[in-house]
């Protein structure tokens, strides 16, 4: 019947009871081993044998607690001789060995590949600057960044100034998003880098960046400041063109013309030494533009001319017309200056100003030589029937004075007579 078919699977036999008494002990640390999470579950199951009422106690299908527990262990113990003559104890903790090695190994990793990560990142992210992701690149950079950062210095022995130098690119790319405060304090970061490890060419670098930032934001006092302490530390003719050009150009901005005219020259004059003619061309266009503040325009549309002549060799149209504009401007301002003077001596005397060729300079220029030539004429003119008119002056005052003598003369005379008639 069921009821006994049911009893018979739930008795446990005494053969069953001795045998499992009769079980050699395991070592509990090469079962662990062996069974890894399970084991847990074997010493729970043997825990629940110890207890002798919950052993005799049932389930509601009338199967004793006891059999579910001794069949867990057995599957258990089965498994655990399976995986040992599938994989001796001795194998597996070799196995374990080898991988722990291979996980050092991984973790200390080669400078070869190190350096060729670095190299990569590096590139990638200026990349990413140069073809207009700016956000891009600076995400790049600070995820390279925090990585770097947990490197050991053993593992990349120019640790600090590559994190001054990612500090440099995150602060370019925020440059570039307009994101001038974070610029500004990446930059600061990479100098104070550049300090603490006393790395000039960072010192340098940063210096350039910190002003270029201060620049964009109007602070151009400091970027002043900034640039003239990178000065030292130049070491090509082309960047000390471009040192000398942007320190001109923010004496520009604060209305200091000597000062600006003084930069575009030296600016000028690396650019020479290095014959960079795009560089010739900005050097030039900052030095007439000071000297147009300085009210010098004579030599402001020479340089203008020189910068001309340059804008046209490297083909920049759009330079050339600016130029063209700011001739025009100044050809103007140039002009009125003229017709001033002119005046002048209208006013004070002919003795007051000296207009001639000699003085006026013309043979400095081609642009108004012809123009000049046609005022001095007109000048000569007016000086010569100045003169006639004086002379004419003359001539008439001194008929007048003639004739009084004579009627004077008359007079005397008359008296004369009279005097002897009487």
């Amino acid at each position: 019947s069921k009821k006994a078919n049911q009893k018979l699977q739930n008795k446990v036999t005494k053969d069953q009871k001795w045998t499992r008494k009769q079980q050699p002990v395991r070592n509990p640390k090469i079962e662990r081993q062996l069974l890894g999470e399970l084991y847990a579950d074997k010493a729970y199951l043997e825990k629940l044998l110890k207890d002798e009422d919950l052993m005799e106690s049932s389930t509601k299908q009338g199967i004793k607690v006891a059999d579910l527990v001794l069949s867990g262990i057995s599957y258990l113990d089965t498994r655990s001789e399976f995986w040992q003559q599938q994989k001796p104890i001795y194998a597996r903790v070799r196995e374990r060995k080898l991988r722990q090695q291979r996980w050092i190994r991984d973790k200390k990793r080669k400078p070869a590949e190190v350096g060729r990560y670095i190299v990569k990142s590096m590139e990638d992210i200026d990349m990413l600057l140069t073809g207009d992701s700016p956000e891009e690149s600076c995400k790049k950079a600070e995820r390279v960044l925090k990585r770097i950062q947990g490197w050991s210095d053993d593992e990349v022995p120019n640790k600090n100034e590559l994190i001054g130098n990612l500090h440099s690119c995150i602060g370019n790319a925020q440059l570039e998003m307009g994101q001038m405060e974070a610029a500004l304090q990446s930059h600061k970061m990479d100098l104070e880098f550049a300090r603490q490890n006393d790395l000039q060419d960072a010192v340098s670098r940063a210096l350039g960046n910190v002003g270029r930032v201060y620049a964009r934001i109007g602070k151009f006092q400091q970027a002043i400041d900034t640039w003239e302490e990178k000065i030292p530390m130049a070491k090509s003719s082309l960047e000390k063109t471009w040192l000398f050009h942007e320190i001109g150009r923010c004496y520009l901005e604060l209305n200091e013309a000597g000062a600006a005219q003084n930069y575009g020259q030296k600016s000028l004059q690396s650019a020479d030494e290095e014959g960079d003619a795009e560089w010739q061309l900005h050097a030039t266009v900052l030095v007439a533009q000071a000297q147009v503040k300085l009210k010098d325009y004579r030599s402001a549309i020479m340089n203008f001319e020189k910068a001309l002549e340059k804008a046209k060799l490297i083909h920049n149209e759009a330079a050339q017309k600016a130029i063209i504009i700011a001739l025009d401007d100044v050809s103007k301002s140039f002009i009125e200056e003229l017709n001033k003077r002119r005046e002048e001596p209208t006013v004070y005397s002919l003795k007051d100003d000296d207009f001639s060729s000699e003085n006026t300079k013309d043979d400095d220029f081609e642009k108004f030589g012809e123009r000049e030539e046609r005022e001095q004429s007109a000048e000569n003119q007016d000086d010569e029937k100045q003169k006639e008119d004086a002379g004419n002056y003359k001539e008439e005052h001194g008929n007048s004075n003639e004739g009084g003598n004579e009627q004077e003369n008359k007079e005397e005379a008359s008296e004369g007579e009279e005097t002897r008639r009487e």
